[in-house]
């Protein structure tokens, strides 16, 4: 159907598509700024000119110009943004809780208060209050199964908190 391309041809071809290339490049006339008149009296001689046509061709119109094609400068960063292959290492596992020891157990303070002695045949008898109790003890007694009396040395009087065996002790003044 098309048989041989002729150096004729390939004129009008070039001359198609240069006529082509001129329509789309051409400046837009409506966009065109004339130049100032110098003097007044160049201005009173200007006649006015009708308004620029502001009709535009189709190829205009389907934004085929050089000025669309340009990339706006925020976006331009968008077209290679930064990349990082860069992999965060795992967070590191958490330190191993070490059980603290328990406290070692100590004896509550000692609910009593000395309250007075008496001293009757070679043996003590101490009197002792603990909220609104008095309490008439001998060395040896137990104390609401609690406290044993062991004895008294250097103006102490010495228990021991059968719980724990804990020793504790009151003062009772010189014995």
């Amino acid at each position: 159907m098309f048989g041989k391309v002729t150096l004729r041809t390939k004129v009008l071809i070039g001359m198609a598509l240069g006529c082509a290339g001129w329509i789309v490049m051409m400046p837009d006339t409506s966009q065109t700024i004339e130049p100032a008149r110098g003097t007044a009296a160049g201005a009173s001689m200007h006649t006015p000119r009708a308004a620029p046509s502001t009709r535009k061709s189709p190829i205009q119109n389907a934004s085929f110009r050089m000025s669309d094609r340009v990339v706006k400068d925020t976006m331009a960063a968008a077209l290679f943004p930064a990349q990082s292959w860069y992999v965060a290492p795992p967070a590191p596992p958490p330190a191993p809780v070490v059980p603290q020891p328990p406290p070692v157990p100590t004896a509550p303070p000692l609910p009593f208060a000395f309250m007075g002695s008496y001293r009757a045949d070679g043996t003590s008898t101490y009197f002792l209050t603990a909220g609104d109790r008095v309490y008439d003890v001998k060395i040896g007694d137990t104390l609401d199964n609690t406290y044993t009396v062991d004895g008294v040395k250097s103006g102490q009087l010495l228990f021991t908190y059968m719980p724990l065996k804990i020793q504790q002790s009151l003062a009772v003044g010189d014995e």
